[in-house]
């Protein structure tokens, strides 16, 4: 019976999209920071608040369950330094099943998390509550942290550019060859279809001639 509790979730609800999951890994592969990686999965709960597939109590509910969703994805996010003990277990308690890639979980207790979200509030998702929460974070972080967080997106914009491969520069050229051909293939096609309709018109133009002169 243990073991006929614990089957795999169905629910999309509580699942993330694999459009998600995908972004995430783009992020990943571009070498952007864990929490940029987290920040999609983030912004997926916030878009089912405003779809109205759920509700969340505050934007740091909501935030909270996007982070879960990352850290059990696969994301290497730990806990920031000012976290209680509770939320670094159980951050540490996600990352650990996103490690083992075990799927499983209780049916009762998923169904139970959603039934109780989709009886909290819309509110949470609000432009006016986010933009509330994102002041609120800013004002307590340095400005050294907040110029050495841009100073690291700026390496990682410079890494992706330079990251354009030889492939990717043939394929451009390739593709540039192809289309002045084709633009000189369009050219030579009008230039020929012109004279030919010159050549027929001026022939036929004798014939008129011709039989005007001989009645």
């Amino acid at each position: 019976m243990k073991n006929a509790s614990r089957r795999k979730l169905n629910e999309r609800e509580i699942m993330p999209e694999q459009e998600t999951i995908e972004r995430a890994r783009e992020d990943e592969r571009e070498g952007k920071a864990p929490s940029t990686q987290a920040g999609e999965f983030v912004r997926e709960e916030f878009h089912h608040i405003r779809q109205g597939k759920h509700g969340a109590r505050s934007p740091q509910q909501a935030i909270a369950i996007g982070l879960s969703k990352a850290r059990r994805a696969g994301v290497k996010l730990r806990a920031s330094r000012g976290s209680s003990k509770k939320v670094r277990r159980q951050a540490k308690r996600d990352l650990g099943k996103g490690r083992s890639g075990r799927k499983t979980v209780s049916r009762r207790r998923a169904r139970a998390t959603l039934g109780a979200l989709k009886r909290e509030g819309r509110g949470a998702a609000s432009t006016r509550a986010i933009s509330r929460q994102v002041k609120k974070t800013a004002r307590r972080r340095s400005a050294s942290s907040r110029s050495n967080t841009a100073r690291m997106a700026a390496r990682t914009r410079t890494r992706v550019r330079r990251r354009t491969t030889q492939a990717e520069r043939k394929a451009a050229q390739a593709l540039r060859k192809t289309s002045r051909t084709m633009r000189r293939v369009r050219r030579s096609t009008t230039m020929t279809v012109r004279r030919a309709g010159r050549s027929l018109l001026s022939t036929a133009t004798r014939r008129m001639a011709r039989r005007w002169l001989t009645g």
